[in-house]
C-alpha cells in the first residue's frame, strides 16, 4: 500500500490516459507549470504537442476542444477556477453536449472539462468559490465529483475514456485527502454507480463530495446511539438511484448533504426522487448552502455559509427521532 493524495491520483490517471491512448491531450491554462499541480511533469514527458497553454479566453478553448473531439482528439480542459463555467456554459451544455444527440449518434464530442479545486477555498470570496455541478446534472451532462483518491483515479479515468463530455469537480475540500491505495489496483470506476463509505441500519446519509468525509466522521460520532449508512453518489448525472434505493430499504430515512444553494440543487432533487418512489418511513433533510449564497472573502462568514458537521449531526438526529414519533 502506498500512501496517494487526491491531488496526485488526478495527476496519475491523467498519465496513465494519454500513455494508453495518444489521443488525449491538455489544454488550459498555465498546464505546462502545473499552477494547479494537477498537470505536474505531464509538459516534460509528452510534449507541447499534447500538452497545450491556452489563451486566456475559456470560451475560445473550450470551443477549440469540441472541435479537437469531433475532429478524433480526446481532449481534457483544466479550469483553474469554477466560475468560469459559467462562461464556458453555452459551449459545453449546447454545443458539445448536444453534437451526438443531434446526430443521431454519428458524432462524439469526448471531452473531459476538469475542475480542481472546485467549491470554497479559504479567501477566494464569491466569484472564486461556486460549485455549479448541479447545472450540468440539470441539463444531462456526465457529471462527476469524487471524495478520495481512489475515485478520483478511477472517475477520472474513466471520463477521459467516455464518449461524451464530461464534467468532473475535485472538491477543495477533498484535495488534500490521503489514503492508502494499492496503485496497482487503481482502475477505471464506471459512471453511475454510488459507492457506500459505511454501512448502517438507521438513516442513510447522502453526502457528495468532499462532504463524504463529514459524514464518515459524525457517523463515528453517533455510532453508540444511531446506525448511520454513508452513501456516496460519486456521479450527479447518472445517479445510482438503484444504490440509493437499496440504501433507503435497509434504513428508510434519509439526509442529503451538499455543498451546493439549497434551492434547485441536488438535494432537493434527490429528496424529491426518493420521496416520489422510494422507502422513507419519516420525512427526509438536507443541508446545503443558503439559497441564493454567495461566500464572502471573510473565513468565518464563508464557513458560515457552508454545511458543517454539527448541521449533519443535527440533521441526522431529528430524522432519526421523527422515525420513532
Amino acid at each position: 500500500m502506498t500512501i496517494l493524495s487526491y491531488l496526485k491520483a488526478l495527476n496519475r490517471a491523467i498519465a496513465a490516459e494519454m500513455e494508453r491512448d495518444p489521443a488525449v491531450c491538455v489544454f488550459g491554462e498555465d498546464v505546462r507549470v502545473a499552477v494547479s499541480n494537477v498537470t505536474t511533469g505531464l509538459h516534460k514527458k509528452f510534449g507541447p504537442e499534447r500538452v497545450i497553454d491556452m489563451p486566456i479566453s475559456e470560451q475560445a478553448f473550450t470551443s477549440f476542444a469540441t472541435g479537437a473531439a469531433l475532429a478524433g482528439q480526446r481532449p481534457l480542459i483544466e479550469f483553474q477556477i469554477p466560475a468560469l463555467l459559467f462562461l464556458a456554459f453555452e459551449q459545453i451544455a449546447n454545443q458539445a453536449h448536444k453534437f451526438s444527440l443531434m446526430t443521431g449518434g454519428q458524432a462524439h464530442v469526448p471531452v473531459t472539462y476538469l475542475l480542481p479545486s472546485s467549491g470554497s477555498r479559504g479567501g477566494w470570496a464569491g466569484q472564486h468559490s461556486d460549485h455549479p455541478y448541479s447545472l450540468f446534472a440539470h441539463v444531462g451532462i456526465k457529471t462527476v465529483v469524487p471524495a478520495t483518491p481512489a475515485d478520483a483515479y478511477g472517475l477520472l479515468a474513466s471520463a477521459i475514456r467516455d464518449d461524451d463530455p464530461v464534467v468532473v469537480f475535485a472538491p477543495a475540500g477533498a484535495v488534500g485527502v490521503r489514503a492508502d491505495v494499492d496503485l496497482a489496483a487503481l482502475a477505471p470506476i464506471p459512471l453511475g454507480v454510488g459507492r457506500v463509505h459505511r454501512p448502517g441500519e438507521d438513516v442513510t446519509v447522502v453526502a457528495v463530495g468532499h462532504l463524504v468525509h463529514d459524514a464518515l466522521a459524525v457517523a463515528e460520532e453517533l455510532a453508540g446511539t444511531v446506525s448511520v449508512e454513508v452513501f456516496d453518489p460519486r456521479t450527479l448525472h447518472p445517479f445510482d438511484w438503484a444504490g440509493l434505493a437499496a440504501s433507503l430499504e435497509r434504513t428508510g430515512r434519509l439526509v442529503v448533504v451538499d455543498d451546493s444553494n439549497r434551492s434547485c440543487g441536488m438535494a432537493g432533487e434527490i429528496l424529491a426522487s426518493a420521496a416520489e418512489g422510494m422507502r422513507l418511513i419519516a420525512p427526509p433533510r438536507r443541508v446545503t448552502r443558503p439559497d441564493g449564497a454567495v461566500l464572502p472573502f471573510a473565513r468565518e462568514l464563508d464557513l458560515a455559509l457552508q454545511p458543517s458537521r454539527a448541521q449533519i449531526r443535527a440533521a441526522i438526529e431529528d430524522v432519526a427521532k421523527l422515525a420513532h414519533t
